[in-house]
Formats: structure tokens, C-alpha cells, sequence
């Protein structure tokens, strides 16, 4: 099977909602970072929690809440939030959303 994202591919197409569930499929990954395309049910979210990389996420589909520490922000299809590194952050959906998260690790020195 051909890897679909070689050719020119609708994010969103790439992953579909299951009730009750968070879909996900990896795009892309190496020591750099990783692109992962996420379908979240209607009600589903991710609880707080931080990570040590930088983060972007693209929302695809929908509309998602994203809270930054205490702030919170909406984020539409077409939008782009970034998420920092070791700052807690959280997803909330009231419908169901797509989005694509791309991490970024940190280079390491070389040596």
C-alpha cells in the first residue's frame, strides 16, 4: 500500500470519528518529532497534562477548547494554536473535531 500523504491528501479524510472515542492515525515520525491526525467523538477531550516539546495543533475539523495553564482558547477549523513545551494544557470538545499535532523535540547537542 502506498503511504497517502505522497501525493496530495485531505487531512481530515485520513482519520474517522468513533463514537465514544479519540482515532488516531501517525503521519510521520522520526527523531525529530512526530505528525499525527487525531478524530475526537462528540464529548471527548484530553485531561492536563505537559510535555516537554514544543507543539502545534491544526484544527481540521469543528472547534476545540484548549486551555494553557488558566487561559483557554477556542480554536476553529483553519486555526493553529501553539502549545509550550513543560505548560500544562488541556482539550475539551463540546462536538466532535479533527485536528493535526505536530511535536517538536528539542535537537540534542552534538558531540
Amino acid at each position: 500500500m502506498i503511504d497517502p500523504i505522497v501525493r496530495p491528501t485531505k487531512l481530515a479524510e485520513l482519520v474517522e470519528y468513533q463514537s465514544g472515542s479519540v482515532v488516531s492515525r501517525v503521519l510521520a515520525k522520526n527523531e525529530g518529532g512526530v505528525l499525527t491526525v487525531f478524530a475526537f467523538a462528540e464529548g471527548e477531550g484530553l485531561s492536563e497534562h505537559s510535555t516537554p516539546h514544543d507543539a502545534t495543533v491544526l484544527v481540521l475539523e469543528g472547534s476545540v477548547r484548549i486551555s494553557i495553564a488558566a487561559e483557554e482558547h477556542t480554536v476553529g477549523a483553519g486555526e493553529i494554536l501553539r502549545l509550550p513545551p513543560d505548560i500544562p494544557h488541556a482539550l475539551h470538545g463540546d462536538g466532535a473535531f479533527k485536528l493535526l499535532l505536530t511535536i517538536l523535540k528539542k535537537s540534542r547537542p552534538s558531540s
